[in-house]
């Protein structure tokens, strides 16, 4: 088999490790919030779970149990710590070979594996050799509220309009237009797995991939749900993806059965799609972002001098983030994923010298997906990639700037 190259995007790649206006006298970096999605882990793919009942092929035994952070992914974390340690002292917002302040830098991650071993590596990275508390505020393997994308409205009203904005984000003829659109893509995935061998359908006599019962789930208390293909493809399409980025040999992910770039993309689409339906659909993206939304307007107030925030979350968190900020379309060169794993939300705070006004930046720091699968170590002269993020309503200039001020006020109205 030949090498498998996945680029999603035909644009042209710049990789860069800042722009030249970042360095300039006339421009000064205040305050930076970083929300990152954890690094790469595990999938869930024992016997008992859904991607076992859905296969008789036999999973990949991992050395990591289920959903944590890999060994790898923990390495990938510390050099994109690395990497940011030295963008901040080129920036002039940290002091080189010096050890950070508790003033000065503060890292928050939600309480899973996952995101606090993300948020140590990270750390480790940027600061070695330096004390820097990872905070986590809830008990090992629960959910902390701010990054836990929950419904909180039980009114029938809510839940109606929850489901048609699903519905509408969906497809013109809702989920079940989006099941329709990915009909192919389900089928060819029901071949890759052998599904009809698998447990749901000589057990449970469920035997048609693409007519799994299909349900959305609005319930206060929990995560926005989905029941059917599009949820089920998309644990196995992540399963792939996790192989690749571990380094798998290619033979062996999907058992060989990926034949091609674009056989690879059309199936990491059904994982795209669900996020966007799920968690970046408008009126539930409002509801299950508040806490977070909130969370970085209190860290971008007056009273608060902390130079560098980093929290780390979850992809639903991405989604549901970028949809209420209404972030624009964007396209990230080298990726098949619009929330890789690892990926970095940089919102930066930055005052034009000679005017005094204040500015926001924000921009998507990613390593691509040769990155993650070749191990590459990330610095000044291996940079991630990045592209600047615009919102619908604070308009960017060339520079990438938009009003300090209006993206405050947008934020504080979201709630």
């Amino acid at each position: 088999m030949k090498k498998l190259k996945i680029i999603l995007g035909l644009s042209l790649v710049f990789s860069f490790s800042a722009p030249a206006i970042e360095t300039l006298d006339n421009y000064t970096l205040e305050q930076v919030v970083v929300f990152s999605r954890h690094g790469l882990r595990a999938p869930l793919s024992s016997p008992t779970s859904t991607l076992g009942k859905i296969t008789a092929n036999q999973w990949p035994q991992w050395d990591t149990p289920a959903s944590y952070l890999t060994t790898r992914g923990g390495v990938l974390e510390s050099y994109f710590g690395h990497y940011f340690s030295e963008w901040l002292v080129d920036n002039k917002l940290l002091t080189e070979n010096t050890c950070p302040s508790e003033n000065e830098v503060y890292i928050y991650t939600n309480s899973l594996q996952r995101t606090i071993a993300t948020g140590q590596y990270f750390t480790v990275g940027a600061f070695p050799g330096c004390i820097v508390p990872i905070i986590h505020k809830e008990k090992l393997g629960t959910m902390d509220p701010l990054f836990f994308p929950v419904i909180s409205d039980d009114n029938p009203e809510f839940k109606q309009a929850a489901i048609t904005s699903i519905n509408q984000t969906a497809n013109a003829k809702g989920i079940e237009g989006l099941n329709q659109k990915l009909s192919n893509t389900y089928q060819d995935l029901s071949n890759i797995i052998n599904y009809t061998q698998s447990t749901n359908c000589l057990t449970d006599k469920q035997c048609d991939f693409t007519d799994l019962p299909t349900k959305i789930i609005i319930e206060k208390g929990k995560e926005p749900g989905i029941t059917g293909p599009l949820r089920t493809g998309t644990s196995i399409a992540d399963a792939f993806i996790l192989q690749y980025y571990e380094g798998a040999p290619l033979q062996d992910i999907a058992w060989g059965k990926i034949k091609n770039n674009k056989q690879f993309e059309q199936l990491v689409a059904i994982k795209e799609y669900y996020n966007t339906v799920l968690f970046g659909s408008p009126v539930i993206a409002k509801q299950v972002a508040a806490n977070l939304i909130n969370y970085i307007n209190q860290t971008f107030s007056e009273n608060n001098h902390t130079k560098f925030t980093f929290l780390v979350g979850h992809d639903s968190n991405v989604a549901s983030l970028f949809a209420a900020l209404k972030i624009k379309s964007y396209t990230l060169a080298d990726q098949f994923e619009t929330t890789p794993i690892g990926g970095k939300i940089v919102f930066q705070k930055w005052r034009n010298n000679q005017s005094g006004e204040a500015l926001m930046k924000i921009e998507y720091f990613y390593q691509s997906t040769e990155q993650i699968r070749n191990l590459s170590q990330l610095n000044r002269s291996n940079p991630p990639h990045k592209v600047t993020l615009a919102m619908e309503n604070c308009p960017i200039n060339t520079l990438g700037f938009c009003s300090f001020s209006t993206f405050k006020q947008i934020i504080g109205n979201i709630n």
